[in-house]
């Protein structure tokens, strides 16, 4: 996580810890990584992958697939470990460009095909997504169906939620998200 959004209330990075029950958090360091993160990359039952634009990487060789390809992508001997960059993109961009511990990870990308519902903050492009819709997009792609639907409807959720507390037309107080969210029982699993 870059060190400007640990502490945002408009953070959706956070939202995955909700839902996915093995996540690691880590703040971003140019030069001097976390040792626990440094661990965790190198341990032998994991395959780290980094999730990030294509058209960002400059070795090509990096991105083995996107998440658009029908190819498998995993060991099936290792668990994934899907690295996402927590920022802004201008932060995402230069995390990615400047951590040399992540240089030789392998990449895949996601090709959005609907513009963010990101309401808090916008992005020039329209393909940039929050962490949280690329990790929704990412554990779909990963064969997570549940946990993909469960974060997706989380982050609608923390959507009206922020949303209701910032402004100042006549709010929907009824939260049809939240509604929605504990009708289906998502909060249970």
């Amino acid at each position: 996580m870059s060190d400007n959004e640990i502490l945002k209330p408009s953070n959706t990075g956070r939202l995955i810890a909700d839902v996915v029950k093995e996540t690691f958090a880590f703040a971003w360091n140019r030069t001097e990584p976390d040792p626990q993160m440094m661990a965790l990359l190198a341990d032998e039952q994991y395959q780290p992958v980094i999730i990030f634009p294509q058209e960002y990487v400059e070795q090509p060789a990096r991105v083995l697939a996107s998440f658009t390809e029908p190819t498998p992508i995993f060991d099936p001997n290792k668990k994934p470990l899907l690295i996402f960059l927590d920022g802004s993109w201008r932060e995402a961009r230069k995390m990615f460009r400047k951590s040399p511990y992540l240089n030789e990870l392998p990449v895949y990308s996601v090709s959005p095909i609907a513009v963010s519902q990101y309401i808090m903050r916008k992005s020039d492009n329209d393909n940039h997504l929050a962490t949280a819709e690329v990790a929704g997009l990412v554990l779909e792609a990963a064969g997570q169906a549940l946990a993909a639907e469960v974060l997706c409807d989380w982050f609608d959720v923390f959507n009206e939620s922020y949303m209701l507390s910032k402004t100042r037309v006549k709010p929907d107080l009824s939260k049809p998200c939240l509604a929605a969210y504990i009708e289906k029982g998502l909060h249970k699993i």
